[in-house]
């Protein structure tokens, strides 16, 4: 018995937070800025106030690894704010049932090679217990590691496909410099190695089994000859 009154208790007490995780709803798929040095990007963010009040929201945190030559801008209709600089300026408010279309995130992915991801925390400026959060990451790439898109000096590799991927992950591949080792390695989002595969001259397709991997975000990195050559993301599914 005193078991479930501690259970009954608990529910008791989250119940209120179970409510508002539900009642602002963020539609848009997690924002993904994968470019060269130098560009530029625009994602949309799109948020839906199931509750049945109006409510308003502001930026309170801004956490993650955001590099110090990468700019990033949070757009509300036309006015647009540093998202470094200007978090209590940024306000959102919804009417009940409303779903907001014209917020924006303008991210300049700087002058590095770089990897990374970083979070918008908003708050209900009346009650900081409801709460949503946008998360985003961004790959940057250097076009001077490659001659073009797929075509090394020392081989073709294709993208990987399909992807997002739920069973098996392709690449297709063709060695122009036989005597290269090339090899493709894999690690997860913070960086840990997960596999490494060495890439047969005799062969032009490697298979991977991503079936055992767990879902989420994956780096894939082409080596030859130790170098590294390029890195582009994997999206593993179930």
């Amino acid at each position: 018995m005193k078991k479930i009154l501690i259970l009954m208790t608990w529910l008791l007490l989250m119940s209120p937070l179970f409510g508002t995780a539900q009642e602002i709803r963020v539609l848009s798929e997690n924002l993904d800025f994968v470019g060269a040095i130098g560009g530029s990007q625009r994602k949309s963010i799109l948020i839906q106030n199931d509750s049945d009040k109006t409510k308003t929201f502001y930026l309170k945190n801004l956490r993650g690894n955001i590099g110090s030559s990468q700019n990033m801008k949070i757009c509300v209709g036309e006015q647009c704010f540093d998202a470094k600089k200007d978090l209590a300026k940024i306000k959102l408010t919804m009417n009940p049932g409303e779903i907001i279309t014209d917020v924006y995130v303008e991210f300049d992915l700087g002058i590095a090679e770089t990897r990374g991801s970083f979070d918008l925390f908003f708050v209900n400026a009346e009650n900081i217990r409801d709460a949503f959060v946008v998360e985003a990451t961004y790959e940057v790439s250097n076009p001077v590691n490659k001659i073009s898109e797929f075509d090394y000096e020392d081989l073709s590799l294709s993208d990987v496909y399909p992807n997002p991927s739920n069973r098996v992950a392709h690449f297709d591949y063709l060695i122009k410099n036989r005597s290269a080792v090339a090899r493709i390695s894999i690690n997860s989002f913070i960086g840990n190695p997960v596999a490494e595969y060495q890439l047969d001259p005799e062969r032009n397709t490697l298979q991977v089994n991503v079936s055992e991997f767990n879902p989420g975000v994956y780096f894939y990195t082409l080596f030859v000859d130790n170098k590294n050559i390029v890195t582009k993301k994997l999206v593993v599914k179930k």
